[in-house]
């Protein structure tokens, strides 16, 4: 049985630093607060969340360019990389891609299970996810378990279901039935 699991899941920002792309409020959404007023993140911002009996000590680290030198003093143990991509911005999903790319290099995030979440799927104009998945290159990705996972932070739509994978996917590479 597994019990007492402790999983580190790292939020980041998905292109350039810029804010908006719904870290935050993926998160406060997950752990049901309102979501009327949401401010860019300038740090980061540290939940535990329970869910399915597992403790989610979950980082969301501001992603705006000067803060993103100072990403991998939160990847320790780091099981779970949730990597949000904001849908709807097709300027910048090229920067997305190169910063992906980057931090999977990163040697403290090796082997972690990444999800990547399509957000703002609500909008219209959006990309789908596997337009996304295709731009980000995701295929090409070998080092980390990966899934895509369309969804709005605004709706709270299919956030369950990425986070419920992720949990899945780290428990079934770290952890052993009794």
């Amino acid at each position: 049985m597994l019990r007492n699991c402790v999983f580190a899941v790292s939020l980041t920002e998905n292109v350039r630093g810029l804010d908006n792309a719904g870290k935050t409020t993926i998160l406060k959404r997950f752990n049901g607060e309102e979501i009327d007023t949401i401010s860019p993140t300038l740090g980061f911002n540290i939940k535990t969340l329970e869910h399915r009996g597992y403790k989610l000590n979950v980082w969301d680290v501001g992603g705006q360019k000067s803060l993103r030198s100072y990403w991998r003093n939160y990847f320790e143990s780091t099981d779970g990389l949730i990597w949000v991509v904001d849908s709807a911005d097709k300027r910048r999903l090229d920067d997305c891609r190169k910063e992906l790319h980057a931090l999977l290099t990163e040697e403290r995030l090796a082997g972690a299970t990444l999800l990547v979440f399509s957000n703002k799927q609500d909008l219209p104009g959006a990309l789908h996810a596997e337009d996304i998945r295709d731009i980000l290159e995701l295929e090409s990705i070998k080092t980390h378990h990966w899934q895509i996972v369309w969804c709005s932070a605004v709706t709270g739509q299919n956030l369950l279901q990425g986070i419920d994978w992720l949990i899945d996917d780290i428990a079934a590479r770290i952890f052993t039935l009794d």
